[in-house]
């Protein structure tokens, strides 16, 4: 059983930046993926970051050269640094963590989320 517990979220002005984690443990000794997620109101869930096993990394358009994904195998867990944050960016970040890396099946594993809020 996968446990995600992301922190690191609040509310700042346009420009600002953030530093989301995301603490995962029950990880079995097998390649994960692992990905960011924005739930916006009214929005679909977006996809704004993922990193492979590997360290692949890959980014929504959006979030080119403003995010950066990262993570420490070490103490299980993800990172994603947003700079120059925009209005847009706004919404519930959610981390997630899949040995299919589809996040789209049974095996993906969810966390609860953090708010991010940015004002213009």
């Amino acid at each position: 059983q996968v446990t995600l517990v992301e922190s690191g979220g609040g509310s700042v002005q346009s420009g600002r930046s953030l530093r989301l984690s995301c603490a995962a443990s029950g990880f079995a000794q097998s390649p994960y993926c692992r990905a960011w997620f924005r739930q916006a109101p009214g929005m679909e869930r977006e996809r704004v970051a993922s990193i492979s096993h590997y360290g692949v990394a890959t980014y929504t358009e959006s979030a080119k050269g403003r995010f950066t994904i990262s993570k420490d195998d070490d103490i299980n867990t993800l990172f994603l640094q947003m700079d120059n944050l925009e209005p847009e960016d706004t919404g519930m970040y959610v981390c997630a963590t899949d040995p299919l890396c589809d996040y789209d099946g049974p095996a993906t594993s969810w966390g609860q989320g953090t708010q991010v809020t940015v004002f213009p």
